[in-house]
């Protein structure tokens, strides 16, 4: 599911929409960090690919979530965003780094050492929680600025406004980045309280795995 999510994102409508429409560069962001990467972290979480196993350290939710705010705000400086729009080699390196930090966050809040499952489990709730309140933050201030923050490399599609465009970006954002996050985070929160933490080999579809 996570391949055929990326093989349509890389090579789908989305992919030519996203050089037009600011709308359509946050739809497809979406799909990579609150698509893609949590079906491909939670599809290694607890298997021998699982790389929060092999190498714990380096995959702290919280150094991850800091490094996906780092990456997610300073690509939508109107500076760096007008630059992926007229560039290819840039284009394809924004989409690289968000699934890249994706990937970091997601694997780090669901995979891991089994005997540090509570621990994991509730610094991945932290670091989901925090990344879903700045995409939120980040989706309101798209959506309720009263000017356009970025420059166009052509018309908006559909006879939108730059403003308009924008707009409908930052409500993607805000419906999708931030409620994605948030349920990951819950979704971890609900497995503590049971006391079975959802994460590395407690996912439900590796719990039988020798």
């Amino acid at each position: 599911m996570s391949l055929c999510l990326l093989a349509f994102a890389l090579l789908g409508p989305l992919l030519d929409l996203a050089r037009l429409s600011f709308g359509g560069h946050m739809a497809l962001h979406m799909l990579i960090v609150a698509g893609v990467a949590p079906l491909l972290a939670m599809g290694l979480a607890g298997s021998r690919l699982d790389p929060a196993q092999k190498a714990p350290k380096l995959f702290s939710p919280l150094l991850a979530s800091v490094l996906e705010f780092l990456v997610i705000w300073a690509w939508h400086a109107p500076s760096l965003h007008h630059a992926s729009r007229q560039s290819m080699i840039v284009f394809a390196l924004e989409l690289a780094s968000y699934l890249a930090v994706g990937l970091l966050l997601w694997c780090a809040a669901f995979g891991g050492p089994h005997q540090k499952a509570h621990g994991r489990a509730a610094t991945g709730i932290a670091g989901l929680l925090l990344t879903s309140m700045h995409m939120t933050l980040l989706g309101v201030l798209l959506a309720l600025t009263d000017r356009p923050l970025y420059r166009h490399s052509g018309s908006a599609p559909w006879a939108l406004t730059p403003l308009q465009d924008q707009q409908i970006g930052g409500v993607i954002m805000l419906g999708v980045g931030g409620a994605v996050y948030l349920l990951g985070g819950l979704y971890l929160l609900a497995g503590l309280l049971r006391g079975t933490p959802v994460t590395g080999t407690n996912l439900p579809e590796k719990r039988h795995e020798g």
